[in-house]
């Protein structure tokens, strides 16, 4: 059972979400917030898998609770999908940097957001690849934070270095796979061995890193 926590200050959002998660047999609601502070209480009492995060609400908004949640060891398990209705490259850039494990638009079908809360509980990172190349071509090399040593990037074999690039198209383990026709634990094996080299907390901490570095992000978004 996957247990779920959502955060937002629109009362007919949370309502759609709640029933989007009380449907799947899989997934379980244990508690929702309406604004930023509600919503670290929330997490802090319930140790959710997966919280669904909007940005924008008032008093501490979605990136102060993301930066908390990050912060604090208790919370170690628990992933962060961003659910916002804004596109906007610097709020993207934000949430990955603070810690999200996934940015969603709230005009997403619903099967693509419960996708997103398997796929992250899962340990893998998902961003639409939409998302992705506006990132790209917004930041570049230039996104803030912490960059690993260059005799880390040197350790990385040239699979894995394929293999961090395609990890920051968005693209989860088994879709990289089968671009790729390879075996999905193959693909694993080599994004968990770069994850180690590089010191990333996470897949998005690898997307960061990727755009960072400029490593070269295969065209399969279309």
């Amino acid at each position: 059972m996957i247990r779920v926590a959502l955060a937002d200050d629109d009362e007919l959002v949370r309502m759609g979400l709640r029933v989007l998660v009380g449907r799947e047999d899989d997934l379980e609601l244990v508690g929702e917030a309406e604004n930023g502070e509600a919503a670290l209480g929330l997490v802090r009492e319930t140790r959710p898998d997966v919280l669904l995060l909007d940005l924008k609400m008032p008093g501490l908004d979605g990136i102060g609770v993301l930066r908390a949640v990050a912060a604090d060891a208790r919370l170690s398990t628990t992933r962060v999908i961003v659910v916002t209705t804004f596109e906007i490259d610097r709020y993207v850039a934000e949430a990955l940097q603070a810690g999200a494990s996934g940015f969603l638009l709230k005009s997403n079908v619903p099967a693509e957001l419960v996708r997103a809360i398997r796929v992250v509980a899962a340990g893998q990172a998902l961003l639409s690849p939409s998302v992705t190349r506006r990132v790209v071509g917004m930041f570049g090399r230039h996104l803030a934070g912490p960059t690993p040593p260059r005799v880390a990037w040197d350790s990385l074999t040239t699979r894995e270095r394929e293999m961090v690039a395609w990890v920051a198209t968005g693209l989860s383990n088994d879709e990289i796979a089968r671009e790729l026709v390879l075996s999905p634990d193959t693909v694993r094996t080599h994004v968990s061995r770069a994850m180690v080299k590089l010191a990333a907390r996470d897949r998005a901490q690898l997307v960061v890193f990727a755009i960072r570095q400029g490593l070269t992000i295969p065209d399969v978004a279309g």
